[in-house]
């Protein structure tokens, strides 16, 4: 079915005890030597790194970006799957399906259970996102996991510890695993892809603050002060925050600091409905609405664009065009008469 090259850089699904807790030590080979192989599939395999996925700088990204880049210049290679810790696997699998021109599959996957633990997932997964990346063409950055097959785009790990760990709060499956095979149910809606951006020797730094009952703007304010070139506001409800955070949002983007309004409710998109601090004035200070985008994709969204240029007119065109239709707006509530 085809030549799959594995990219393996840590997680649960490389972990071992460390005496106190667990950890990931170990290589690709050892990972792939759990799993057994979908009929006609043939393995390479990639050592990028190996580490917890909590630990994953931005330069870690970046590398990890580019290294899917090269590992497709060669047309002999059919797809890839990608282990990676499931911490923050939505995003480093966003950020690669942002810059995915490639009909090639490229499937993240992981582990809720440490290598070696019975009746762990990892064996499981991994040859699930084998069989996805060898069977399908067309369909982006796709995340396998527990059987069912996701879009990179607006999936999050819903679940902390339960092997069903990843879900779109907002969306639907794209396919599912079982009995050897791949069924696609839908495809998924992508931007057109960004090119491959240049590696930084300092990656911009990009912030995420979130609003809560008394929080007043001194967090934002200091991560503009700590030299952030992108802040994501974690409003609540539809988008809102206060006054306050309106003028530190309009400061902010005066300044030139790239500004996306996400919120911390798990489903639905963010919607200019309320002012007096909601999302209506911080979208008028300069706040960027992310649609259904959650935190963790919303600063790669705006990591992305501070990569793409060094012009601020620029910048923000791109992060419009990388949100996409996700930025639609709902339906307004009804008001009684």
């Amino acid at each position: 079915m085809g030549r799959i090259v594995v990219i393996s850089t840590g997680g649960t699904i490389a972990s071992r005890w460390q005496g106190s807790g667990f950890a990931a030590d170990a290589d690709g080979r050892e990972v792939m030597a759990t799993a057994p192989l979908p009929e006609g599939v043939t393995v390479e395999v990639v050592d990028l790194f190996s580490v917890n996925s909590p630990r994953l700088t931005t330069a870690h990204q970046l590398t990890l970006l580019r290294t899917v880049h090269e590992v497709l210049a060669d047309p002999g290679v059919d797809g890839i799957v990608v282990t990676h810790g499931t911490d923050t696997l939505e995003e480093s699998a966003f950020l690669v399906d942002l810059h995915h021109h490639d009909p090639r599959t490229v499937v993240f996957t992981g582990a809720q259970l440490p290598m070696g633990t019975e009746g762990g997932d990892g064996p499981g997964n991994l040859y699930d996102a084998l069989l996805t990346a060898a069977t399908t063409r067309g369909l982006g950055v796709l995340v396998a996991f527990a059987g069912r097959v996701h879009a990179a785009r607006g999936t999050v790990k819903t679940q902390t510890v339960a092997h069903d760990a990843f879900a779109d709060p907002s969306g639907e499956w794209v396919g599912k695993v079982g009995f050897g095979k791949v069924t696609v149910l839908r495809q998924p809606q992508r931007p057109e892809p960004l090119a491959l951006p240049d590696l930084p020797q300092v990656p911009p730094r990009v912030d995420m603050v979130m609003h809560h009952v008394d929080a007043d703007p001194l967090l934002f304010r200091a991560a503009v002060e700590a030299g952030a070139r992108g802040v994501v506001l974690v409003a609540t409800g539809a988008g809102n925050a206060t006054p306050e955070f309106v003028e530190a949002v309009a400061e902010a983007t005066a300044r030139g600091v790239l500004v996306a309004l996400t919120t911390r409710v798990p489903a639905g998109p963010v919607t200019e409905i309320y002012t007096q601090g909601g999302a209506v004035d911080l979208v008028a200070a300069g706040a960027v609405p992310t649609g259904t985008l959650r935190a963790g994709q919303a600063r790669a969204a705006v990591l992305a664009a501070l990569l793409a240029s060094d012009d601020r007119g620029r910048r923000e065109q791109v992060l419009g065009a990388v949100l996409g239709d996700t930025a639609a707006e709902a339906p307004r509530p009804l008001v009684d008469a």
